[in-house]
């Protein structure tokens, strides 16, 4: 039986507290906040789209409401929209979720880390290969390119072993990454023999950092869920990911883009910035406005 290679699924982690974006999210999900005028979950769920997966799967948790809302149908602004003749942004707001696309949600009842998260979606993932975004990376693709999750679906259905973004990352900043190490099959793709959860710099195998991307088999499940906790008492994802080196293969992609960390406020600024220069509404004016812009030393 020919493994399947066709990935129609995509979970979402979005569980979190983004404590890093206090007091901004004490009352909405940081995977809310928006860069320029989208969410960042939105971000996520366009990529995952235009990858070809129709199945978008939310591990949510308390006070995650608002994502919910904001793919679901909002009849009375439709209404108000229609009423007013103002038909480009009720398009807009009927593209958030395309007729073909379909949204579930799961609760992740406790905080016990990004494996458990994936795991408590296998229910609707089922037996098939599935796609992992975290939004908090907001990923793009080259300009004239396909973007970074697309890469991985066509990278994917050549190699049918589960796959990781990577990118290369300064020796000071490894301890931020999970790093893998291993053979290089092509110039952009890599077959991996280790991975470490945050080394120091010092024991790191290597400098090529995972990316908040995955398409992972189902076998990553019965690995979680028999692994012992990992790195701050919590079940790891790169545990579960480890286990896949060694009882089916893994392969990295270092994917052909740009990563921005949305999950420290230094990169929610940069991404902030440079989608602004490029908004075909806002970007000449902001352009304009930032090279007046006096910046002191």
């Amino acid at each position: 039986m020919n493994k399947v290679t066709r990935i129609s699924k995509a979970v979402f982690p979005v569980a979190g507290l983004g404590t890093r974006f206090l007091p901004a999210t004490k009352a909405q999900p940081k995977e809310m906040l928006p860069i320029v005028d989208r969410p960042l979950i939105q971000y996520a769920v366009e990529e995952a789209y235009a990858a070809g997966i129709r199945h978008m799967i939310f591990v949510t948790g308390r006070n995650k409401r608002a994502i919910e809302d904001h793919f679901d149908t909002a009849y009375e602004l439709e209404t108000e929209l229609e009423a007013s003749h103002k038909h480009e942004l009720l398009s807009l707001v009927q593209t958030l979720s395309p007729e073909d696309m379909v949204c579930s949600y799961v609760r992740q009842p406790r905080s016990l880390g990004l494996g458990h998260a994936v795991l408590c979606a296998e229910h609707l993932v089922g037996q098939s290969p599935f796609a992992v975004l975290l939004a908090d990376d907001l990923m793009t693709g080259t300009a004239e390119g396909p973007g970074v999750l697309t890469q991985m679906v066509t990278a994917f259905a050549q190699l049918g072993t589960s796959l990781l973004a990577v990118q290369e990352v300064p020796q000071d900043q490894v301890r931020r990454y999970g790093i893998v190490a291993g053979d290089s099959v092509t110039p952009h793709l890599i077959k991996v023999r280790q991975m470490v959860e945050k080394p120091s710099p010092e024991n790191a195998p290597s400098r090529m950092g995972v990316a908040g991307r995955y398409i992972l088999t189902p076998g990553v499940f019965d690995l979680i869920r028999n692994q012992p906790r990992g790195a701050g008492g919590e079940i790891q994802l790169t545990d579960g990911i480890a286990g896949l080196i060694a009882t089916e293969g893994v392969h990295a992609l270092l994917y052909e883009g740009k990563r921005f960390d949305c999950g420290s406020k230094e990169g929610f600024l940069e991404a902030t910035v440079e989608f602004a220069l490029k908004h075909p509404e806002v970007g000449e004016h902001f352009r304009t406005y930032l090279r007046g812009l006096p910046i002191p030393d």
